[in-house]
């Protein structure tokens, strides 16, 4: 879910977990009368299906909520022109339902989107907002605080993420491949503390992010990943060079555009929750580092930008749910406890080192404390 978002049109305002109100009217996909006023869209996501149960609503605060009632693990996407991620609800196990809501600031044409298995583009329908309505805003100094501080690292991490990028393409270009292989966890790192402004962009992400899976999908298999598999399996080949520019050339589009976003409090609570939800799908399963196998910095670095969010939004929980930041303090302390065990040197140990009782205890782990994450959200909307 990405709680950055090109401004000035659309801001996300997710709050996974939680149902919220206030959508008004929408259209009925079966019969044309309006859904009830308040009430959530009805999302139900199948193996195959995808059963929206509206598909136009005037502008300002859309409500979904998402049920899962197939047998795979689901997301559902809101899209804007250009495969620009409004809204998204990653993780959805069988038989739970999820819910968030997304302030459209203009009218138009969008699209709605479950993703079985989480792979693909998704089963797509039109969507269509009409009217429009003013931003959200808020005059709560704490919050207002909290976007400013949290502006500032997201620019400083985009910056150190396109530095140590163009140390590590030099490196591959050089055919420093030992070199390359220490500089990649590290690089990555910055990325995936921010992960989810990429995905507000369009095809930056995949671009730059994609696993070797984006073949099927009819897209050119580039980025990090293609210049791990070349480091860690294949060897350099004759395009990685190729390869390493266009990833240099990607990242820079992508820092000047993270520069350009505006964010909103409910954008960071729920951007916190969205980079547990990253870990829960890809790191701790060691999906995401399939080939050098350093999946825990990405554990680490995902788990650090949730932290981040978290603590600039803590002057303000702490006035309204103190109960609930001791909780995240506590689930989070145990969290980071547990992955200190398994660091080595000033990284980790490979993910292929860990036994089956080790990825059961960081699951653990992270479930205790992304469940308190999730509620975050639900604080910040009632500001």
């Amino acid at each position: 879910m990405p709680f950055l978002t090109p401004r000035p049109t659309l801001a996300l305002l997710g709050a996974a977990g939680l149902v919220l109100t206030g959508c008004g009217g929408s259209i009925d996909t079966k019969t044309g009368a309006s859904a009830s006023a308040g009430g959530p869209i009805t999302v139900t996501a199948t193996d195959t299906e995808c059963q929206v149960s509206a598909v136009t609503a005037p502008a300002g605060t859309i409500t979904f909520k998402v049920t899962n009632t197939g047998t795979k693990i689901n997301e559902f996407y809101v899209y804007a022109e250009g495969d620009r991620i409004v809204g998204e609800v990653e993780n959805i196990t069988p038989g739970i339902s999820r819910d968030f809501h997304v302030e459209v600031t203009e009218p138009g044409t969008y699209q709605t989107a479950c993703k079985p298995g989480m792979v693909g583009d998704g089963i797509r329908a039109a969507f269509t907002v009409t009217g429009d309505a003013p931003a959200a805003k808020t005059d709560d100094e704490d919050l207002k605080a909290a976007v400013t501080g949290y502006s500032r690292w997201v620019n400083s991490q985009a910056d150190e993420f396109l530095k140590e990028t163009t140390a590590f393409v030099a490196l591959v270009k050089a055919g420093k491949v030992e070199e390359a292989k220490a500089a990649y966890p590290h690089a990555r790192s910055y990325w995936e503390r921010i992960e989810p402004v990429a995905e507000s962009f369009g095809d930056l992400d995949p671009m730059i992010d994609g696993r070797e899976d984006v073949t099927a999908e009819g897209m050119e298999f580039t980025g990090y990943h293609r210049l791990e598999k070349d480091l860690w399996v294949d060897g350099l080949q004759k395009d990685s060079n190729a390869i390493a520019d266009k990833l240099l050339a990607d990242v820079t589009e992508l820092v000047t555009k993270a520069k350009s976003v505006e964010l909103n409090p409910l954008q960071l609570a729920n951007g916190s929750k969205a980079l547990l939800d990253e870990i829960a799908t890809g790191k701790v399963t060691g999906e995401e580092e399939r080939y050098s196998h350093t999946d825990l910095w990405d554990f680490e670095a995902n788990f650090e930008g949730s932290k981040q969010a978290i603590a600039e939004l803590r002057p303000f929980l702490e006035k309204k749910d103190p109960d609930l930041v001791a909780k995240i303090d506590s689930t989070g302390k145990a969290l980071g406890d547990l992955l200190e065990t398994y660091r080595d040197g000033d990284g980790f140990k490979l993910y292929t080192d860990l036994t089956e009782d080790d990825v059961k205890k960081l699951t653990q782990a992270l479930d205790a404390f992304s469940e308190n994450v999730a509620q975050v959200a639900g604080v910040v909307a009632k500001a």
